[in-house]
């Protein structure tokens, strides 16, 4: 039958956690040699704790015990405890050590070809150790509308990107011709040194790390808050060829940026927009393609009208396919 719980109000704890009237009565107590009886029942955990005992001639009154000796006896309880829980380490060893050699034979040692990542603290952790001894990181920071213009300025990926790149390493990094201005952007090129580049281009794939062609990481949520960290060879070398491809399209950025220029009054950004105003897609799917707000996509896409002088949507379109603009397009890639 399990004991009934004290009556005082008084929950059972260690001496670490004696509190503020415990530790004022033991005071008073060694002091004057001796607390009185009801003084001590009002902080039982003193006698519960070996920190007062009855006085041997008169039981009405309770005595200290010697700090030292308390203490003593502590922390040889803390050492009995200590003991206990090694041992304990050693027998579950001892039973998971033969249950484990199975398990290899079966499987390799390794990290899981996919992990789920919960949480950007997560996911920063572990971008941060598989950056530890990197030497090349190729990355895709498109524009995401719901999260503000990336990359934002963290001391803590700056200090990574900057120890990879003191080791020797290279970083390449594809961002949306709408970013080449962004100040967040620019910023970080103020502050890294090293061989380290930068190219854009009017869309790209989602955020993508790729850490020296052996792991990737990708989101698995709209707002980055999932992620996945893929160590599977064929799936990390599909992300590298990718990436590899649209580098080559890009445009670079720094460390020296190419110009864009325009082409017969047409602007790249506006060739683009009428690429896709051709494949029928609303202002706003063509704002998140190129990576700007729905309001500087329709002020973009007012100018190419009024260019091409359309009166209607259905004629633009139209206008756009007579008037060669993406035949100038594809002769510029």
């Amino acid at each position: 039958m399990p004991a009934e719980e004290p009556t005082t109000g008084h929950r059972p704890h260690g001496l670490e956690d004696l509190r503020e009237a415990g530790t004022a009565l033991y005071a008073r107590a060694l002091r004057e040699g001796r607390v009185s009886g009801p003084d001590a029942r009002a902080v039982p955990c003193l006698v519960d704790l070996g920190l007062l005992h009855p006085h041997v001639e008169d039981p009405r009154w309770m005595e200290p015990v010697s700090p030292a000796v308390a203490l003593h006896r502590q922390l040889r309880v803390v050492g009995d405890r200590i003991a206990d829980e090694r041992r304990r380490e050693e027998r579950l060893a001892e039973v998971f050590e033969p249950l484990m050699r199975i398990e290899g034979i079966r499987t390799a040692p390794e990290a899981p070809p996919i992990s789920v990542l919960s949480g950007k603290e997560q996911i920063n952790l572990a971008i941060t150790q598989a950056m530890a001894d990197a030497t090349e990181l190729l990355t895709v920071q498109p524009y995401v509308s719901h999260v503000g213009p990336p990359p934002q300025i963290h001391d803590r990926a700056i200090r990574r990107d900057q120890a990879l790149l003191d080791r020797g390493g290279r970083i390449r990094t594809l961002y949306q011709h709408t970013l080449r201005h962004a100040p967040t952007v620019l910023a970080r090129y103020e502050w890294l040194t090293g061989d380290v580049e930068a190219r854009t281009l009017d869309e790209v794939i989602d955020l993508l790390i790729v850490i020296d062609r052996t792991v990737a990481f990708i989101p698995a949520s709209k707002d980055n808050t999932l992620g996945l960290e893929v160590r599977h060879p064929a799936l990390v070398e599909h992300f590298v060829t990718t990436f590899d491809r649209f580098w080559h399209l890009a445009v670079p950025m720094h460390p020296q940026a190419a110009r864009q220029p325009s082409v017969d009054g047409v602007t790249p950004r506006q060739r683009a927009i009428a690429s896709l105003l051709v494949e029928g897609h609303t202002d706003a799917v063509v704002a998140d393609r190129l990576g700007m707000n729905v309001r500087t996509a329709r002020v973009h896409i007012a100018k190419l009208a009024a260019f091409l002088g359309s009166e209607s949507r259905a004629q633009l379109g139209y206008l756009i396919g007579q008037s060669g603009i993406l035949e100038q397009k594809d002769q510029g890639r």
